[in-house]
C-alpha cells in the first residue's frame, strides 16, 4: 500500500481533540487564564506546549554551543560566511524537503526529520571529540537551518491537526512553549557550561531532548487520530500532492506571496536595528573603559547582552502569557501581525529622533519580545487556511529560506551604510523607518488575503 501523504488526515474540528484523556479541572482553569482553551482541551494543549518547549530548549543549547565552536576555530569573520552558506545551503533543502512530503505519511515526516536532526548532532559530537577540520563554520551554519526547519515543521504540523477557528484560540497557548524554552535553554547551556561541561556532552543532551521531542510528536500524532476516528468530522476537500515545490507553491498564492514579502521587510528591519543595538553598546562601551566604570570592553559587551537577552525574554513570556490569546480574540490574526510593525516605528522614530541609549536599549527590549511573542503567533495563524501542502512544502521555504534572505539583504544595508554613506545610528533608523512603512503596507496586504482566504475556506 503506497504513503498516505501529509494531505490525507483531517484536521482536528474542535473540543474533543482531546478525549480519550481525563483532564483535571485545576488544568483547565490555570490554561483558561492565559487562553481560551475550552472542555477536553487542556491534555493536548499541554502535549503540544511542552514539545515546542523542548525543542527551543534543545535549539538554545546547540545555539549556545555554536558560539564557541566558531570562535575558537574561525573568529568572527567566519560567523558571516556560515550564514551565507545557511541561504546557499537552503536552496538544496527546501526542494529535497517538498520532494519527501510529497511521498511519506505525516507522522514518518515529523518524526523522520527529527531523528534525522538527531543523527546530525551525534555525528557534530564525533567530530567534535576528534577535530575534525571546519567542524565549528558547518556547525554553526547547520544550527541556523535546524531551528528554522524543525520549528517550521512544528508550526505545520500545528496547522495541519487544527482547524482554523481552534488554531486561532489555542496557538497563542501553544506558543508559550517556545518563550519559555527559549530563556531556559539558554540558562540551562550558561549553568552547565560554567559547571565545566564540555560541547560534546552538550550535544548529547540536545540530543536527548530531541529524541524525548520525536516520542511527543509520535504520542501526539496517535492522539489526534484517534480523536479524528471516534469524532467522525464531516468529509473534506483532500487534495492529491503534487510535484511542486515549496518556492512554487509560495508564488502560486497571493497570500504567500504578500508573506514572504512581509518577513523580508521584517528580518530587514530587526537586523538592521540589532545593528544599531551592537554599534551603540560597543561605544558606551569603549567610553566606560575610558572613563574606568568597566574593566575592559569584552567583559562590558558580555554583561550588556546578558541583561537585555534576559529581559526580551522574561518580557516575551508576559505578552505571550498575557495578551497575546487576548489580541487575537479581540482582533483576530490581524491585531498579532501588525503589532510588531506599529511597535517599531515607535522604536526607530526614537532613534531617529537622537534619544539616549537607555531609552534604544529598552524600546528595542519591547520590539523584540514583540517579535517573540505576538509577531511569532501571529505568523503561525497565517497558514491555517492554507492547503496542507502549502502548510508542509511552502512554509518550509518561507520560514527557512526567505527568513534568510531578508537577513542577507540587512547586511548588504549595513555594508552600505558604513563603506560608502557613512550614516550613523540615526541614519539607520531612519532608513529603517522607510522599510517599516513598506512593512505596514505589507502587513495590510497580508491581512486583508487572509480574511479572503478565510471566507472562501468551507
Amino acid at each position: 500500500m503506497p504513503p498516505i501523504p501529509p494531505s490525507a488526515a483531517a484536521p482536528l474540528a474542535g473540543p474533543t481533540a482531546a478525549a480519550g484523556q481525563p483532564v483535571t479541572r485545576w488544568l483547565e482553569r490555570m490554561l483558561g487564564i492565559v487562553g481560551d482553551v475550552r472542555a477536553g482541551e487542556a491534555a493536548t494543549v499541554v502535549l503540544m506546549t511542552g514539545n515546542l518547549f523542548l525543542l527551543l530548549t534543545s535549539y538554545y543549547i546547540l545555539k549556545t554551543v555554536r558560539e564557541p565552536l566558531i570562535l575558537t576555530g574561525g573568529g568572527a569573520e567566519m560567523k558571516s560566511f556560515a550564514a551565507a552558506a545557511q541561504a546557499l545551503t537552503l536552496t538544496v533543502f527546501v526542494p529535497a524537503y517538498g520532494w519527501v512530503v510529497s511521498r511519506v505519511d505525516r507522522r514518518t515526516l515529523v518524526v523522520g526529520l527529527v531523528l534525522f536532526f538527531l543523527a546530525q548532532v551525534e555525528l557534530f559530537a564525533w567530530g567534535v571529540t576528534v577535530a575534525a577540520p571546519m567542524i565549528g563554520f558547518v556547525f554553526y551554519a547547520w544550527v541556523g537551518i535546524f531551528s528554522l526547519a524543525a520549528i517550521a515543521q512544528f508550526w505545520s504540523y500545528a496547522n495541519d491537526v487544527f482547524t482554523r477557528d481552534v488554531g486561532e484560540r489555542l496557538f497563542p497557548v501553544i506558543a508559550i512553549g517556545a518563550t519559555v524554552g527559549s530563556p531556559v535553554g539558554a540558562k540551562l547551556a550558561q549553568v552547565l557550561f560554567d559547571a565545566g561541561a564540555t560541547p560534546v556532552a552538550m550535544l548529547h543532551l540536545a540530543a536527548l531532548l530531541l529524541l524525548v521531542h520525536a516520542g511527543l510528536y509520535r504520542l501526539g500524532d496517535t492522539r489526534f487520530e484517534k480523536a479524528v476516528h471516534e469524532t467522525a468530522p464531516q468529509p473534506h476537500e483532500v487534495t492529491r500532492p503534487t510535484t511542486a515545490g515549496g518556492f512554487r507553491l509560495v508564488w502560486s498564492s497571493a497570500l504567500l506571496c504578500w508573506v514572504a514579502l512581509f518577513l523580508l521587510c521584517l528580518n530587514i528591519v530587526n537586523t538592521v536595528g540589532e545593528y544599531i543595538v551592537s554599534r551603540g553598546v560597543l561605544e558606551i562601551a569603549n567610553q566606560a573603559v575610558a572613563e574606568g566604570r568597566a574593566s575592559d570592553v569584552g567583559s562590558f559587551i558580555g554583561s550588556f547582552y546578558g541583561e537585555y537577552f534576559f529581559w526580551v525574554n522574561i518580557l516575551a513570556v508576559a505578552i505571550q502569557a498575557l495578551l497575546a490569546s487576548r489580541i487575537v480574540r479581540w482582533t483576530g490574526a490581524a491585531g498579532a501581525v501588525l503589532a510588531l510593525p506599529l511597535v517599531a516605528v515607535g522604536v526607530y522614530g526614537l532613534v531617529a529622533a537622537g534619544v539616549g541609549f537607555a531609552a534604544v536599549r529598552w524600546a528595542k527590549t519591547l520590539e523584540n519580545a514583540t517579535d517573540y511573542s505576538l509577531m511569532n503567533t501571529g505568523r503561525q495563524l497565517l497558514w491555517l487556511p492554507t492547503t496542507r501542502e502549502e502548510k508542509y512544502k511552502a512554509k518550509q521555504a518561507m520560514d527557512t529560506f526567505f527568513v534568510r534572505a531578508g537577513d542577507l539583504v540587512a547586511a548588504g544595508v549595513v555594508v552600505a551604510g558604513t563603506t560608502w554613506l557613512d550614516l550613523s545610528m540615526r541614519g539607520f533608523a531612519a532608513v529603517n523607518l522607510a522599510v517599516v512603512m513598506v512593512w505596514i503596507g505589507l502587513g495590510y496586504l497580508v491581512t486583508r488575503s487572509y480574511r479572503r482566504l478565510c471566507a472562501d475556506c468551507p
